[in-house]
C-alpha cells in the first residue's frame, strides 16, 4: 500500500519553496477549492502564492507532490467510507500549535471555497452553510491560558472529527454523485 503524504513532508516541501503559512492553510485551501472546481482546474502554486512573501519558486519535485496530494485529498474526499482526514500535526505536537493548525486549515478551506468565481453560499443547503459558518467561527479558535489540557484535547479531538465530517459533507453536496439508473442495475435471482 502506498505511503500518504503527511503533514510535516507537506510542511518541509511548502517551506523550501517559501510558503511562510502553515501547511494545514494549504491544505484546507485545496479542499476547499477541490469543493468547488475540477482537480485540473486548480493551479497548485496559485494556492501557494496566496501565502508566499515572495512568488513561489515552481520546481518540477514540488509540483510533483502536489499533484500527489491532491490526487490523494480528492480519492478521501470522494471515498464513501468517510475516510477523509484534514492534514494537520500529529498528536505529539503541543495542543497550542495544533490548534493553530486547526484554524488555519478551516481559513484555508474558506479561501478555497472563495476561490471559484459567483460561488452562492444562498444556493447551499443550510447543514452546509451552518458547517461554513462553524469554520468561520474556528479560524479564531484559540486555547485558553488556564485551561484544564484533558479537557482541551477532548475539545480539539471533537473539533478535528467535526471538521473531518464538515469538510466532507460540503464536498459531497458540491459535487453530488450521479444517481444509478434502476434498469443498469442487474438483479441476482
Amino acid at each position: 500500500m502506498k505511503r500518504l503524504l503527511g503533514y510535516d513532508e507537506l510542511n518541509s516541501a511548502l517551506q523550501r519553496i517559501g510558503y511562510i503559512d502553515d501547511a494545514a492553510e494549504y491544505h484546507g485551501a485545496l479542499c476547499g477549492a477541490l469543493s468547488v472546481r475540477k482537480p485540473d482546474d486548480i493551479d497548485l502554486f496559485t494556492l501557494i502564492d496566496h501565502g508566499a512573501q515572495a512568488p513561489a519558486q515552481r520546481d518540477a519535485q514540488t509540483l510533483e507532490l502536489l499533484q500527489r496530494l491532491r490526487a490523494e485529498t480528492l480519492d478521501a474526499l470522494s471515498d464513501d467510507q468517510m475516510i477523509f482526514a484534514p492534514l494537520l500535526p500529529d498528536d505529539d505536537t503541543a495542543l497550542v500549535p495544533r490548534v493553530q493548525a486547526l484554524a488555519a486549515w478551516c481559513e484555508g478551506f474558506l479561501y478555497g471555497l472563495a476561490s471559484r468565481p459567483g460561488f452562492d453560499l444562498a444556493r447551499c443547503s443550510e447543514d452546509t452553510r451552518e458547517i461554513i459558518r462553524d469554520f468561520t467561527e474556528l479560524t479564531r479558535a484559540a486555547v485558553g491560558e488556564e485551561a484544564d489540557p484533558n479537557i482541551e484535547e477532548s475539545a480539539y479531538a471533537e473539533l478535528v472529527e467535526y471538521v473531518r465530517v464538515g469538510a466532507q459533507l460540503v464536498f459531497m453536496e458540491l459535487h453530488p454523485r450521479p444517481m444509478l439508473d434502476p434498469s443498469d442495475s442487474q438483479q441476482v435471482h
